[in-house]
């Protein structure tokens, strides 16, 4: 039987819902109970629904989940860090095993897309993307994994990387990425302009990771933003962490956000524990889109992290101090509609015509779900329990978890 009745749930504002599905897809939802002749009836018994996860900067080739717990070894430089990951990562399980794991994790939490960031760089090659391309692929049908080729030891300063992002992108990889282009490059307008040249040329987005302090940030932005509206890249350019928008002065907070919103250039955070974050009320009043994601999850950058976006959501609030019910769905936003549209995801929402594939969670609304992040939750994917098993596995049998009053 392919029609579902979803009955007796709990929406975003706790409020009934009842959804009916069909085909995999919501053919209606609301307050009132559809009828739906000889559905599956399928009772929630008050528990609230929210939208599938997005987790919207991860690093799938540089996590241990699915290998071996690994004590995270502090550093002086950057540099350093590089060299410690990388006689890591060489002991290491294979990357398409450990990305998968992780996958395998994350989507478990009821996360339905992701976007990674791969080194590529002139030292790695195209090693590890084709390693997470092969994980991706076996989860195709439950999880959209958008790639970033990311020069993770910068783009000038590492010769012949130019040429590896390229190609990265002709091999698959949808989104080019970059690096602190002033204090790790050395010649910001160098690393932009080859940036935006292979964005311009193979039609990809861009995301760029941002650690740079106040004024050297600002400056950064204002680079980026006039590249973007120049090539007409506007919903397609975003950058990851920007610390240095939480060092700004009002006046210039307001300058530079009122830049972006008008440049269609996302801003992501994870709120992260050691550092400055922008400030991610006033940039969405200037009309900024804010997302985030988990970033690096238990690998040799720090030891911190599940894959849990839910938990993530959590940690933004915490961390911003949101204590209002509608602050709180702002950091629920961030981790689900936000996300899904800086990944370009269709189909995606709670919305008539749209996949049926949604999150339960014991919680009577979106922002007590936020503020205690529930670990017992259940998944459903194309209108049916997902039992956390790749679609086609052999012994894949329908999955209904009981649900309890």
């Amino acid at each position: 039987m392919n029609d579902r009745l979803f009955v007796n749930a709990v929406a975003a504002d706790g409020s009934p819902l009842h959804i009916a599905v069909q085909d995999g897809r919501i053919a209606s939802l609301g307050r009132e109970r559809p009828v739906l002749a000889q559905a599956e009836v399928i009772d929630l018994a008050g528990h609230l629904v929210l939208p599938g996860f997005v987790d919207g900067h991860i690093h799938l080739d540089k996590s241990f989940v699915g290998d071996r717990w690994r004590p995270h070894q502090p550093v002086s430089s950057l540099r350093e860090r590089l060299a410690i990951e990388k006689s890591a990562l060489a002991s290491a399980k294979p990357i398409a095993e450990r990305a998968d794991a992780l996958i395998r994790q994350a989507a478990s939490f009821g996360t339905m897309a992701m976007r990674s960031h791969v080194d590529v760089d002139a030292t790695t090659g195209l090693v590890n993307l084709r390693a997470v391309m092969q994980a991706r692929e076996k989860w195709k049908d439950l999880i959209d994994i958008e790639l970033v080729a990311f020069p993770q030891a910068g783009v000038m300063t590492c010769p012949g990387t130019a040429e590896y992002l390229d190609a990265a992108i002709r091999e698959g990889a949808q989104v080019v990425g970059g690096i602190d282009p002033t204090t790790l490059d050395g010649d910001a307008d160098g690393q932009l302009d080859i940036l935006f040249g292979i964005a311009d040329r193979r039609g990809a987005k861009i995301d760029i990771h941002l650690h740079e302090p106040g004024e050297t940030c600002a400056a950064q932005m204002d680079r980026i933003a006039l590249r973007t509206r120049a090539l007409g890249l506007q919903g397609r350019v975003a950058v990851s962490h920007a610390y240095g928008l939480g060092d700004l002065g009002e006046a210039e907070l307001d300058r530079v956000a009122q830049m972006l919103a008008q440049a269609g250039i996302s801003i992501m955070t994870n709120a992260p524990g050691d550092h400055g974050f922008p400030p991610i009320l006033r940039l969405r009043e200037a009309g900024v889109r804010m997302f985030t994601g988990n970033d690096n999850i238990q690998d040799a950058w720090w030891p911190y992290g599940n894959g849990d976006m839910l938990q993530r959501a959590m940690l933004i609030g915490y961390r911003s101090g949101f204590y209002t019910d509608e602050a709180l769905q702002v950091a629920l936003d961030m981790a689900t509609t936000a996300g899904a549209g800086v990944l370009g995801k269709t189909g995606y929402g709670l919305a008539v015509g749209n996949e049926a594939s949604f999150v339960v969670v014991r919680a009577p609304n979106a922002a007590a779900a936020v503020a205690a992040a529930p670990y017992e939750r259940a998944i459903v994917r194309h209108g049916r329990f997902w039992d956390g098993r790749v679609w086609g596995d052999p012994d894949q049998r329908a999955f209904k978890p009981e649900f309890e009053s």
